[in-house]
C-alpha cells in the first residue's frame, strides 16, 4: 500500500521531525509512506474572513495539485468521522481489499482547510473535536497509521 501524507508548511522543531522520522521508519516494513509539504501562507494578525478565506484558497490549490487523480483522498477536519484505532486499522485494510492501493491523508494549514479539499476528499476523518497543532497532528496521524498497520497484522502495540 502506497500511503502519502499532504501537509500544509514544514515542520520546524526538531522533537517534531524526529517523531516523525521515527514513524517513517517503523512504517517502511508495512508501506511505502510519502510525505509532500506544500507552502503556507502567512497569516497577518486580525486578518479578515475575507483574507482567510484567499489564504485556504491558495493552499487548498498546491494540496490537490499534490493528490492524485486516482487516490482514495481521506481529509482531515474537526467535523468528519471519528474512529477509533481498531475500526480505522479495519477500513484502511477494506479499503487496500477494495483495491484502494494509494491512499492519501491531507492535513491543512492553520486556518483548515478550503471547501475544495473537502469536495474532492473521498471522506473526512476526525480525531477530536478538539484542535490540534498541525505540526502535532502529522505525528498523531503517523502514530495511528503505524498502530493500524500493527493492528492489521495482529502484532502486540496497541493496548
Amino acid at each position: 500500500m502506497n500511503i502519502t501524507l499532504v501537509t500544509v508548511g514544514k515542520i520546524k522543531e526538531k522533537y517534531f521531525r524526529d517523531a516523525i522520522a521515527e514513524y517513517q521508519k517503523r512504517l517502511s516494513k508495512y508501506c511505502r509512506m510519502e510525505i509532500v509539504e506544500v507552502a503556507d501562507e502567512k497569516t497577518p494578525d486580525k486578518a479578515s474572513e475575507t483574507a482567510e478565506a484567499q489564504i485556504r484558497q491558495k493552499e487548498a490549490a498546491r494540496i490537490l495539485k499534490a493528490v492524485r487523480d486516482n487516490a482514495y483522498c481521506i481529509a482531515l477536519t474537526i467535523d468528519g468521522k471519528k474512529r477509533d484505532s481498531v475500526n480505522l486499522a479495519s477500513h484502511i485494510e477494506q479499503l487496500g481489499l477494495s483495491g484502494k492501493s494509494s491512499l492519501v491523508f491531507v492535513i491543512g494549514g492553520s486556518l483548515g482547510l478550503h471547501d475544495s479539499v473537502t469536495q474532492r476528499a473521498d471522506e473526512t476523518l476526525s480525531f477530536s473535536d478538539m484542535t490540534f497543532p498541525h505540526q502535532l497532528m502529522r505525528v498523531i496521524l503517523m502514530e495511528q497509521i503505524y498502530r493500524c498497520f500493527r493492528i492489521m497484522n495482529n502484532e502486540p502495540y496497541h493496548k
